[in-house]
């Protein structure tokens, strides 16, 4: 197994015939394919392109499986293969297959990863690298737009059935992965196909970071419907230009109008890529953690308590206080439910706020993406509890990192 570098290292080679008018028809049919068609219609281009053969892995919900759209294949894992590896380090990797060459392409919707693209031909050189690179972007790109209305694609990336509860919470889910060239966002949540009351939301809107975590009461569907009615409103609110105390808000309206009896809590962070002013509303949950120079300052991100979300009447709070602080370059900053360090091991320990902390630090210290950081967190967390989680555990990072515009 090989692990290639960028086009100018690795040797030009003879130049390779591109039938561009064959090229043209396919990229204009990918407009119009349906998503099981995409397998067929990667080959054909693969061919076009002077390549051999192209085959698409989609990750699995829990990021534990490369599952392949082609149906007759078996799913790779993502922690023992070298696809597996191209998927955690968003690296091509070239494996020697006897007569042919195998370039795995990570399969990456800005920073959102999204499975690997294993290419065959016959020879591989700096011309068949780009070409395998340039087709593995094509692909991101359908899949991304197609994936918004395909069931079938929906489908395959699941591993088992879903409970009522977390398929209309997913319905309101964004990528698990967003960022810019100043800030990256990036979220996990288990268990993923029974959670119930927890969310997170990202949004990137210009310069300004936009991220929410929460947490409603109970597990069943009431739960489930507290967070998509909170969800919905605070991002209209957000999509109308309020500010963070009107759109806390206006959730607060929202459930008090809808779900009298509900409510939920949260934390809702606004970031300016520019200058990294940090501002932040803390309602009833767990504080924010400022995590710098691989250390957490410990309460950099407390603040007095303030009343969860929904509550109506005389509970309701007048205002909401909104805090600041500014950031430093590197900066990282962690919203988390409390499903995350209240996880127990057969014994009664819990997980632990410490350990959780010092597993991010260590990841991030040995060079591993934010992404991947918790990816690996979440499956630590469920081989602590045996996989059977006794609550929701959400999990959302974010990094201001203005060195990289």
């Amino acid at each position: 197994m090989i692990p290639v570098p960028d086009p100018p290292h690795v040797s030009a080679g003879p130049r390779v015939a591109i039938d561009e008018n064959r090229l043209e028809e396919l990229i204009t049919e990918a407009q119009t394919a349906l998503p099981f068609e995409l397998p067929d219609l990667a080959n054909r281009c693969a061919a076009a392109l002077g390549l051999g053969t192209a085959l698409i892995y989609l990750v699995d919900l829990q990021q534990q499986l490369l599952v392949p759209l082609d149906e007759a294949l078996e799913p790779l894992p993502v922690d023992r293969s070298p696809a597996g590896w191209a998927y955690r380090t968003v690296t091509p990797r070239v494996v020697d297959a006897g007569n042919d060459m195998i370039a795995w392409m990570p399969l990456i919707d800005g920073a959102e990863r999204l499975g690997v693209l294993a290419v065959r031909t016959a020879a591989l050189d700096g011309v068949r690298m780009r070409r395998s690179r340039m087709l593995a972007h094509l692909f991101a790109m359908l899949i991304t737009s197609k994936r918004a209305y395909s069931d079938w694609l929906a489908a395959r990336a699941r591993i088992t059935p879903m409970r009522l509860p977390a398929e209309m919470l997913r319905a309101f889910l964004p990528s698990h992965t967003i960022g810019s060239r100043r800030c990256v966002s990036t979220a996990v949540l288990e268990p993923a196909y029974e959670i119930a009351g927890d969310a997170f939301d990202h949004s990137v809107v210009k310069d300004v970071l936009h991220t929410m975590i929460i947490d409603s009461m109970g597990h069943d569907v009431s739960a489930g419907l507290t967070t998509s009615v909170a969800m919905a409103a605070a991002r209209n609110a957000r999509r109308g230009g309020c500010g963070l105390a009107d759109i806390v808000g206006s959730v607060d309206q929202a459930l008090a109008q809808w779900l009298p009896d509900h409510f939920c809590t949260g934390v809702l962070c606004r970031l300016d890529a520019a200058t990294g002013v940090l501002r932040w509303v803390n309602c009833g949950h767990p504080p924010p953690l400022l995590i710098r120079a691989e250390r957490v300052l410990e309460g950099a991100m407390d603040s007095p308590p303030q009343p969860p979300i929904g509550l109506a009447g005389q509970l309701a709070p007048a205002t909401r206080h909104v805090h600041e602080t500014t950031l430093e370059p590197g900066d990282c900053v962690l919203l988390y439910t409390d499903g995350v360090v209240e996880a127990r091991d057969d014994d009664g320990a819990e997980f632990g706020l410490a350990r959780f902390t010092d597993f991010i630090i260590r990841s991030s210290a040995a060079g591993q993406r934010p992404a991947e950081v918790l990816r690996l967190l979440i499956h630590a967390i469920l081989d602590y509890q045996r996989n059977q989680l006794r609550d929701d555990a959400t999990i959302l990072l974010f990094e201001w990192r203005p060195q990289y515009q």
